[in-house]
């Protein structure tokens, strides 16, 4: 089954998406000509797209986040990557809780819970595992959303729940 790469460079909202085949093949970009990568060394490349050649130099990356910034014809650029599965954690909202601090998670769907892995009092770290929740015919990890102390947990195991469930509750104070 193809993958997708999900590209987003500075501020622009439409995202680049490219594919590839296999986990070992080249990313394309579908119905567009696809550049040519050549590592020169470390963080820098030769990319060539079409007639023109650049020179890319990745200036700063943060692997946790998927941004870099990268130097291109003497311009610094920022570019966001995620794969298919992380642009779709994005998409139901799952990212959501982490980004705004937000002390509970809810259900992103519909689904069947099938374990929950943390009780009442348990310190957890940032996208430390949590739950895993059963949607169309998937295992969804839920991660915590930040370091924290598990309030209460509102479901049980085997429990069938709705978007927007509220699942578990979080205290931030982990001191």
């Amino acid at each position: 089954m193809p993958r997708k790469l999900f590209a987003k460079v500075n501020t622009v909202e439409e995202a680049i998406i490219m594919e590839r085949a296999t986990p070992t093949a080249a990313w394309t970009l579908p119905g567009r000509a696809t550049p040519d990568v050549i590592a020169l060394g470390t963080d820098t490349y030769g990319l060539v797209m079409r007639t023109r050649s650049f020179s890319v130099v990745v200036v700063k990356e943060d692997a946790e986040e998927g941004v870099r910034h990268l130097l291109v014809g003497g311009r610094i650029y920022r570019v966001t990557l995620q794969d298919d599965r992380a642009e779709l954690i994005q998409r139901l909202g799952l990212d959501r809780a982490a980004r705004v601090g937000v002390p509970e998670v809810k259900a992103p769907m519909p689904g069947l819970v099938l374990n929950i892995l943390v009780k009442p009092g348990q310190v957890v770290k940032k996208n430390e595992p949590v739950l895993v929740l059963e949607a169309m015919k998937m295992e969804n990890v839920i991660r915590a959303p930040g370091d924290a102390i598990v309030k209460e947990v509102h479901t049980d195991k085997g429990t069938a729940v709705e978007k927007g469930q509220l699942l578990l509750s979080f205290r931030s104070d982990t001191n």
